[in-house]
């Protein structure tokens, strides 16, 4: 039975603009959706992810910190003995020598606070702040472009392994028709009815049918382990729930593709590409503001005493404030040689986000032609699997009748055979190249 879609006008695009972030569910099927939902939640992938953008928040914080002023804390104690060989040397002796008859023994007691402000006249450090938020955001973007590709693979996976069931089920039946021949072309045989070259084209056709099975159960586990391993389990975790075979989900009946424009909006990897030229561009201005001179302001405000008892009286204060000016004058063509390594590394961040732009635009007109191609091709091998079981059922007529040989109905049993597994494959890279129009069209990360 041909899909409902194929009986009226679905199965189209159109222009109009769609909310895709959850394309999936256009597929009305539950388990899907399910699947989805639990990938999300656990895809190691994605919490990779999300671990990194924890990392660029905290690199920011950090940099913006770097604009304020900072103030440190220090106290010590310490206990000093004095040379007693340096009782005896003038003023101009070693320093701190204690004078005859003074105590060659004593405690220093120091607290204070140093404060440091560099001034951000030439914006080295608002470059810095920018870049710093430049890369998060590319870092976001990565994150749901990781989660565009989830569910994407999700989906098709899922789709493949509804299609390899099906596969399966169909040479199953086959098989079993086929040995059902073989066995009724055998009593034919024994009663003198059909030759042995019947009975042994019918053996080798059931033989070679029993051949595909093994491969077709190979290749279903092997899709069950990729959908486990998208959602974060152990072999196994998903057999039970997957085993009953199901339909292939069915396509929607018109799927809205938006504008190209909107490529630019909803695209991650393009929008990651945007944040990264702008990461770039940032970086040019930190590396120029090293041209210029740099302000600070330090201080240094304490208490310092050789008896604790007087340690925070008024005479033990010290403390110092001023000015420091630092002006690379001299260094070889350093600093004009980072400025040029960072106007080539923006130069490379555009020319990668102009390819995003085409490659997105190149994928959506690509997936848009395999999309309508495909249905296309699916209506002829419709057209095709009902002519030639319509042949099988002749030949097997005629056959029984004597009219023609064995080979013409397994001619046909094999020609019939082959083209209802090219229509269920069919079916299924429809649902898949739908997929991957979706999967173009940026869709699956706006709610997240």
């Amino acid at each position: 039975m041909p899909p409902a879609w194929l009986e009226g006008q679905g199965g189209g695009v159109d222009s109009r603009p769609e909310e895709l972030a959850r394309w999936w569910s256009t597929f009305d099927d539950p388990l899907l959706n399910s699947l989805v939902e639990r990938a999300v939640e656990a895809n190691l992938d994605l919490r990779v992810a999300a671990a990194r953008i924890r990392g660029a928040r905290a690199a920011l914080a950090g940099v913006e910190a770097a604009a304020w002023p900072t103030v440190d804390v220090a106290g010590s104690y310490s206990r000093n003995r004095a040379s007693e060989n340096a009782v005896g040397l003038s003023s101009q002796g070693a320093v701190g020598a204690p004078r005859p008859g003074a105590d060659l023994e004593q405690n220093f007691y120091q607290t204070g606070f140093d404060a440091a402000w560099e001034i951000d006249l030439f914006g080295g450090t608002r470059r810095r702040v920018e870049a710093a938020t430049a890369n998060l955001e590319a870092l976001i973007e990565e994150r749901r472009d990781v989660l565009v590709s989830l569910v994407g693979e999700l989906a098709r996976s899922y789709i493949d392994l509804r299609a390899l069931q099906r596969r399966l089920a169909l040479a199953e039946e086959n098989l079993r028709v086929q040995q059902e021949t073989a066995r009724l072309n055998k009593i034919r045989f024994d009663a003198g009815l059909a030759s042995e070259l019947d009975v042994a084209q019918a053996e080798g056709q059931a033989h070679l049918t029993a051949a595909q099975i093994p491969a077709l159960e190979s290749a279903l586990k092997q899709i069950r382990y990729s959908l486990e391993l998208l959602l974060g389990g152990r072999p196994g975790l998903l057999r039970d729930e997957l085993a009953a075979p199901a339909p292939i989900p069915a396509l929607p009946p018109t799927a809205h593709v938006g504008l190209p424009v909107e490529l630019l909006r909803r695209r991650p990897d393009i929008r990651r590409a945007e944040r990264q030229l702008a990461a770039a561009t940032a970086q040019i201005g930190v590396a120029t503001a090293s041209l210029y001179p740099k302000f600070s302001l330090t201080g240094t405000f304490g208490l310092q005493s050789i008896s604790a008892s007087d340690w925070v009286a008024g005479g033990s204060r010290f403390w110092s404030i001023g000015p420091t000016l630092a002006w690379p004058v001299f260094d070889a063509g350093k600093i004009r040689a980072e400025i040029e390594i960072r106007n080539a590394q923006q130069e490379q961040a555009l020319r990668s986000y102009e390819k995003s732009v085409l490659t997105g635009l190149a994928e959506v007109e690509s997936a848009l032609v395999s999309y309508r191609n495909e249905q296309t091709r699916y209506r002829s091998l419709l057209g095709a699997v009902a002519a030639n079981r319509r042949a099988v059922e002749i030949a097997n007529e005629q056959y029984r009748q004597g009219l023609i040989g064995f080979l013409a109905v397994l001619d046909g049993e094999r020609t019939l055979f082959a083209g209802e597994d090219d229509l269920v494959q069919s079916e299924a890279n429809m649902a898949s190249n739908l997929v991957a129009l979706y999967k173009a069209l940026g869709g699956g990360w706006h709610t997240r």
